[in-house]
């Protein structure tokens, strides 16, 4: 039973590690007899006589048998060896235990290595929230949440909800420093934790353009000695007061923190030397402009600084200057990649699929964009400098070609030469703008395209319609996807009316370019044409989706309707085009015209008169007035648009004879007969003028009614001998037809004059004793009222469209194809 060891709850696995055989003491060895006598002579080697050890210093002990007690036999250091069992208890078999075993030769023991058997593990002790660390450490883990809070606000434009946070952080930040003064702590604040809330509280003042609290914060941040680097916050400052236009504070803080920041951080300097030059244009200090920008020219040149230093120059007129800003702006390196190599090679599959990965990834899309913002102010101050550079703009564009052609953007050289043409144009230059652009006839497809498609414009505009179809075809075989070339070969064959071939055009147009607005238009005109009405209007309406407040797809939106005969959708979009272009005549007019035929008489002189007092030399506008008034029996008022009316149209008279007539029906006798004498001696032979002189002469017992009755009856007979000429001309002819004899002469009978009408009507007057104030409307209207005929009661406006149907091939095609 003394090799059987029980187990315990809890034994220490390491229990015995320290014990050793006090035989193997090296620090008793000297003292030891045995081990002396040993090493001096081979006792040591002998076996021993009996079973007991030779004494030692501290005592013997007996040999271990082969289990049990047994003592395995030592080292020469004293130590056991590995898995001796000493006392009744074993060691481990190494120093760090393995896996399910325990420090004891225990048999029949259960193998538990996670020692489940000992029962759950004791709960983990709360943390105590009360103590001044925790709530310090909360309240900090509170103000870093709403900065990053008030940061995303301001990411996704939440501007006021950011500035919020950013006041709630700094109400919180506050709070800690209290609470660490009163915790003893005070010397343990968190500076970064303040610069952070200090600075994004600024920062979200100058996003709601609170000026004045911005500048506060920023402040606070730059008189505070313990925040490092600080002072370049005094460039934020700067922009603020650039905003605010005070230009020499701006120009003062920035130089504050131009001073403030060292030569290491280069590219900063060069930024903020940028906005001082920038800032003394803004003040009109060109002089010192010029010396920031030429200083950063030198430094570290880019493109946006050589273009200032170019409009510097321009603005103080020196020519000379202005070439060497340009050859040193076009000498800027860009520091891109060639693009030739993103072109896939045919040899290398895994090159290639390297090439396909990166060839429209960020990096090169942001080498595309600044390649194209590079050309776009050197084409920019090209234009500009080149009628100011020499004595005459072309010799300065022919300078800035060759200067282009020599430097890396010789691609530029063709769009300049377009340019000078355009410029040409504007000039009114024509015959050197065209021979300008057929210098490009025998140049690369994409030149000769572009110059092929304004050549096809401007003889479109003289009505040259050939010579456009003829540059329109050169334009299509250079480059078939052009929609500038193909807009211009559907107006021209649209003008020639085969309104189908053209709407082919403009389909293909907006295939190679779906948002090509022009083609798209003209589409729905074609359509309008070919009375394909549901089909126009899904163009318009999808243009109007493109073109939010285009006046003129509106108003052919209006006009649609209209033919769909849905007036009231048709008033709608006129209303839209008035909101966008409130003074224009003709739209309301014609929305005048819609309430008439509605029957809204009130609203339809409103937008009449609008019409009359924005154009007021619109005849039917003038006409449907007039006729409104005297409808209403304000004959008085009428007078005044009838006289505007007789001063457009002076050889008209019945315009005349309608304000003769107006005074009449007032009462006014005295000035109608004037009036009526007026006429008569600028048209002698208007037989109306003359009846109403005799009827008025006769009412009013003057004695010239003898003389105006034998003119009368002189002019009758006249026209009566003329009327029998022109009937018996007419069925003589008529005779020598071969078919519908009868009908003819009707017809010919039917094209009377209307002064032929005039006068059957005018037979029917009343009598000339009866008073003019008796006669009836009726009446009046078949005897004064001849000009308007029978339409007098609800005159008819003829208001016009803002397009012309005849005139639509020159105004509305979308044909404005020279570049901008």
């Amino acid at each position: 039973m003394e090799n059987v060891h029980l187990a315990v709850e809890e034994e220490d696995i390491y229990s015995g590690y320290n014990d050793y055989n006090p035989t193997f003491d090296s620090e008793e060895l000297e003292n030891d007899v045995g081990f002396q006598q040993a090493v001096r002579t081979s006792h040591g080697r002998r076996p021993p006589m009996t079973a007991k050890f030779p004494g030692t210093a501290i005592g013997a002990r007996p040999l271990a048998t082969a289990f049990g007690a047994r003592i395995p036999l030592a080292s020469s250091m004293g130590r056991p060896m590995t898995g001796a069992v000493q006392d009744g208890a074993a060691r481990p078999m190494t120093a760090v235990r393995a896996a399910g075993y325990t420090s004891s030769l225990t048999r029949g023991s259960t193998f538990d290595p996670l020692g489940q058997s000992k029962g759950p593990a004791p709960p983990l002790e709360g943390k105590n929230e009360d103590t001044p660390e925790e709530k310090i450490k909360i309240l900090e883990k509170k103000v870093n949440d709403l900065i990053e809070e008030s940061c995303m606000a301001q990411s996704i434009g939440a501007l006021q909800l950011a500035l919020e946070k950013a006041k709630e952080a700094g109400r919180k930040e506050r709070a800690l420093v209290r609470q660490r003064e009163q915790s003893g702590n005070a010397e343990h604040i968190n500076l970064d934790l303040t610069y952070s809330v200090l600075l994004n509280l600024a920062n979200q003042y100058a996003n709601n353009e609170i000026y004045p609290e911005a500048l506060n914060s920023y402040q606070v941040i730059v008189k505070n000695k313990m925040f490092s680097n600080a002072g370049r916050l005094k460039v934020n400052m700067a922009n603020i007061y650039v905003k605010q236009k005070s230009y020499p504070k701006a120009i003062k803080f920035y130089r504050m923190a131009l001073d403030q920041i060292s030569n290491a951080h280069k590219e900063l300097r060069i930024k903020i030397m940028q906005d001082i030059g920038v800032v003394f244009v803004r003040m009109g200090q060109y002089s010192d402009a010029i010396t920031s920008f030429e200083h950063i020219m030198s430094e570290s040149p880019n493109i946006k600084t050589g273009f200032n230093l170019i409009l510097c120059y321009y603005a103080i007129g020196d020519r000379e200057r202005m070439k060497k800003a340009f050859q040193k702006l076009i000498s800027v390196p860009l520091g891109i990649d060639d693009e030739d190599k993103y072109i896939p090679s045919n040899d290398d599959n895994d090159s290639n699929m390297v090439i396909e990965a990166i060839k429209n990834d960020k990096l090169h899309q942001m080498e595309r964009n600044l390649k194209v913002l590079a050309e776009k102010y050197i084409m920019t101050a090209a234009k500009l400098i080149a009628p100011a550079i020499e004595t005459s703009f072309a010799t300065g564009f022919d300078w800035c070609v060759d200067i282009v052609k020599s430097s890396q953007y010789i691609e530029l050289a063709n769009d300049l030469e377009i340019n000078k043409a355009i410029t040409y144009l504007r000039q009114k230059d024509f015959n050197q703008a065209v021979e300008t652009l057929k210098t490009f006839e025998k140049k690369d497809s994409r030149v000769k395209s572009a110059a092929a498609t304004n050549l096809s414009f401007l003889y479109f505009l003289e009505k040259d319609y050939d010579q456009a179809d003829r540059y329109a075809d050169l334009a299509m075989t250079a480059d078939r996807y052009n929609p500038a070339a193909l807009i211009n070969k559907g107006n021209t064959v649209f003008v020639k009316q085969d309104y189908e071939k053209a709407a082919e055009f403009y389909k293909e147009a907006l295939r190679n370019d779906s948002s090509c607005t022009e083609a798209l238009y003209n589409l729905g005109l074609t359509y309008k044409k070919l009375s394909r009405l549901d089909e126009a209007l899904d163009c318009f309406l999808k243009l109007h989706a493109i073109l939010r407040n285009s006046a003129q797809v509106m108003y052919q939106l209006a006009n649609l309707y209209e033919l769909l005969e849905d007036p009231q959708q048709a008033i709608e979009w006129l209303i839209q085009v008035l909101s966008v272009t409130h003074t224009d005549p003709q739209a309301l007019a014609k929305l005048g015209e819609l309430y008439d035929s509605e029957g809204d008489k009130s609203q339809a002189f409103q937008y009449y008169y609008e019409s009359f007092r924005y154009y007021p030399s619109n005849i039917d506008v003038i006409e449907w007035l007039g006729a409104y008034y005297i409808e209403t029996q304000f004959c008085e008022k009428a007078i005044q648009f009838f006289e505007r009316a007789t001063l457009i149209q002076p050889t008209q008279v019945k315009w005349q004879l309608m304000v003769a007539s107006c005074y009449r029906r007032s009462g006014n006798y005295q000035k109608a007969l004037e009036t009526y004498k007026d006429i008569h001696r600028k048209f002698p032979e208007n037989v109306e003028c003359l009846r109403f002189l005799v009827r008025l002469c006769t009412d009013m017992g003057l004695n010239e009614v003898q003389e105006y009755a034998t003119k009368l009856k002189k002019v009758e007979k006249m026209k009566e001998i003329r009327e029998q000429r022109v009937k018996s001309g007419r069925e003589s002819s008529s005779r020598g037809r071969r078919e519908g004899s009868a009908g003819s002469a009707d017809g010919a009978h039917g094209s009377s004059t209307k002064g032929e009408r005039l006068s059957t009507k005018m037979r029917s007057l009343p009598g000339s004793n009866e008073p003019y104030e008796a006669s009836s409307p009726k009446e009046i209207d078949a005897s004064y009222v001849d000009p308007l005929g029978p339409q007098m009661e609800r005159p008819k406006t003829g208001a016009k469209r803002r397009v012309e149907d005849d005139d639509f091939a020159d105004e509305e095609l979308g044909d404005d194809l020279l570049p901008e």
